[in-house]
């Protein structure tokens, strides 16, 4: 019998009914418009950590399984005559299809307009009550709502393109352990999203972040002899120089670049928003330089590190620039996000820049440096790498 089927379908003595059922169907729609089922799926997860406790899979026999065949061969799914012409007609397989969902919650792509459709219909066709679910998570319209349309048509094909998780295979089982991988991926997305990553950069990682936590204890301010004549005041972590990593600012104001340095060249900075865990750093480490360094203790004016626009809270990231004669570049490294996940170099001037970075996200690598210049001192937040997200 050509019929896939899993033989870790729970026993109805040991079910357990808080398990989320993810389940999808197969269909082919005859010339008459009338859907029919040819395979059935699904996924049983332990509700607290999304793990896999059991599964089942089955072709199903229509009436006619000649005409269904037709009408489903241009999807390239493999589903062939051979297969549902041997597999056990619906009546057959309706017990264990219970047993899987009622009482339990349903969850998968689009079924509250289709595949709990499709359900119903069948056990209706051999006068059967259908299976009952305690609740129902379609993740079309979740994902739709809470991530947006980044995917598109947030069609399954699509989120997995999105996520690099491959072509949708359109087999039941197959389609179902796809969906809870990107409900999985949307939800860290959105996780780090509310609460981005702040992490200590090592100085021989270049610019990519490390494991190191950010402690308030391991923060001083130390002056580094960088030359006898140019020694330079630089906040510490650990014993070697603070940089960060900081996911998923949002711009708020694009590039600015009015204002010249010593050589004329144009000033280049951004404007961010940041997260409440990197607010504290910072604030940290402002309180402390303006309190220990030796450029406040001369007579210029301490220039606060954060700015408020409203209830949020902004920094401001400065793009420097190496000049050569009448070419300017930029010294930052500029890279772009895209949708599958792939980070490619590019290379702007000024012009370009302001429209890359305008209504943008970014991910940010950056350094502090303490400065008195005009009677003005602080800290200055310079951007070592920014990865601009793919709009």
């Amino acid at each position: 019998m050509a019929q896939a089927s899993s033989s870790s379908a729970p026993a109805a003595a040991e079910r357990d009914e808080h398990g989320i059922a993810f389940f999808d169907v197969e269909t082919s729609v005859l010339p008459a418009g009338r859907c029919v089922l040819l395979e059935f799926g699904a996924v049983v997860v332990c509700p607290r950590t999304l793990v896999e406790v059991s599964s089942f899979s089955t072709f199903v026999r229509p009436a006619d399984p000649d005409a269904a065949v037709l009408a489903t061969t241009a999807r390239s799914n493999g589903i062939t005559r051979d297969a549902i012409a041997t597999a056990p007609p619906f009546r057959d397989v309706a017990d264990i299809i219970y047993g899987i969902l009622h009482g339990r919650v349903w969850a998968g792509h689009n079924i509250m307009k289709f595949d709990s459709m499709i359900i119903w219909d069948a056990f209706a066709e051999i006068g059967r009550a259908p299976p009952q679910p305690k609740g129902m998570i379609d993740t079309l319209p979740l994902l739709t709502q809470q991530f947006g349309r980044r995917a598109g048509d947030m069609k399954m094909a699509s989120l997995a393109n999105y996520f690099g998780l491959g072509r949708q295979k359109h087999r039941s089982l197959d389609d179902v352990r796809m969906n809870i991988d990107v409900l999985k991926y949307c939800a860290t997305v959105l996780f780090l999203e509310a609460s981005p990553p702040l992490e200590v950069l090592k100085p021989d990682e270049a610019y990519f972040p490390g494991e190191l936590v950010v402690s308030h204890e391991c923060i001083k301010v130390a002056v580094a002899p960088l030359h006898q004549f140019d020694p330079r005041t630089v906040i510490q972590h650990k014993g070697a120089p603070l940089q960060l990593y900081c996911a998923g600012l949002s711009v708020r104001f694009g590039v600015e670049s009015k204002y010249p340095d010593r050589a004329g060249r144009p000033k280049l900075n951004i404007v961010v928003d940041i997260p409440e865990n990197l607010t504290k750093v910072l604030s940290f480490c402002d309180d402390l330089a303006k309190r220990s360094s030796p450029e406040a203790c001369n007579n210029s004016e301490w220039t606060p590190l954060i700015r408020r626009y409203g209830s949020h809270p902004t920094i401001r990231l400065k793009i420097p620039t190496n000049g050569n004669g009448d070419t300017t570049a930029y010294a930052t490294d500029m890279y772009q996000k895209g949708r599958d996940g792939v980070i490619s170099k590019i290379e702007v001037d000024a012009a370009e820049l302001d429209s890359l970075f305008q209504g943008n996200k970014v991910d940010a690598f950056f350094s502090l440096e303490i400065f008195d210049y005009l009677q003005k001192a602080g800290i200055r937040l310079v951007a070592k790498r920014l990865d601009l997200h793919f709009k």
